[in-house]
């Protein structure tokens, strides 16, 4: 599978979604819809920007009991998504669970991958807020395997991590990595990142990449320049 650049299109409403879509004239960008947008429109954003033509990350980051990721998972799979997502923090059950939910009766299914830790989560935080104590490239690997083991198409890392998380679950398993900036921008509230050309180096195979397409003077300009840096 190609490489890819996933733009995280987290705006409150459809408005301002598509005033933000139609400035591509050219290209149809794989986009993300995150929490903010679909809990703001329901799941008629995602058939609108799906009949625009785009692939679509709908990253809504599911934990819970294994049977009510499993139903949610069903349900989500009907709106044709190409690509979502759950926590592996809620065991190999759970998403087993949602693996079998989101397979649909002729066999096919999104791609599914995991959240290892958050790119605002760094080892500092995770100890005094979560009272994990290990190292967190040795939890993000664990957690990596455990998806593998569920039969996970891939996770969510950090662009630090993707290339060890290739080395110890194969290198077809998929990473998508936040927290990607360019080199002259805000890194925001973001704790672990890096450039689009260093995450390509490194073996990424999609960066999302949110205000620094979004919130730039230039989103078409700034969107060619990530595909320029990661794709190209």
């Amino acid at each position: 599978m190609g490489k890819d650049v996933i733009i995280a299109c987290d705006f409150a409403s459809a408005e301002k979604t598509f005033e933000f879509l139609d400035k591509f004239t050219t290209r149809k960008p794989f986009v993300k819809i995150g929490m903010e947008l679909f809990y703001a429109e329901g799941p008629s954003i995602v058939k609108e920007i799906k009949a625009r033509g785009h692939k679509i990350f709908l990253d809504l980051k599911l934990h819970d009991i294994p049977n009510t990721v499993k139903k949610s998972m069903a349900v989500l799979s009907r709106l044709d998504v190409d690509m979502t997502n759950l926590h592996a923090a809620g065991t190999i059950t759970m998403m087993e669970g949602a693996l079998e939910g989101l397979t649909r009766e002729d066999g096919t299914r999104p791609l599914l991958i995991a959240v290892t830790q958050l790119t605002s989560t760094d080892q500092e935080r995770m100890e005094n807020d979560l009272l994990i104590k290990e190292p967190i490239d040795k939890v993000v690997m664990h957690y990596a395997l455990n998806a593998a083991k569920a039969g996970l198409d891939g996770v969510v890392c950090s662009p630090l991590e993707a290339g060890k998380v290739h080395d110890t679950c194969g290198k077809n398993f998929l990473t998508v990595t936040p927290g990607v900036r360019f080199a002259d921008g805000d890194i925001g509230d973001q704790k672990r990142v890096m450039t689009p050309a260093e995450a390509k180096k490194i073996g990424s195979d999609y960066i999302v990449v949110g205000r620094p397409i979004t919130a730039a003077e230039d989103p078409v300009a700034a969107y060619e320049r990530c595909i320029a840096e990661f794709v190209d």
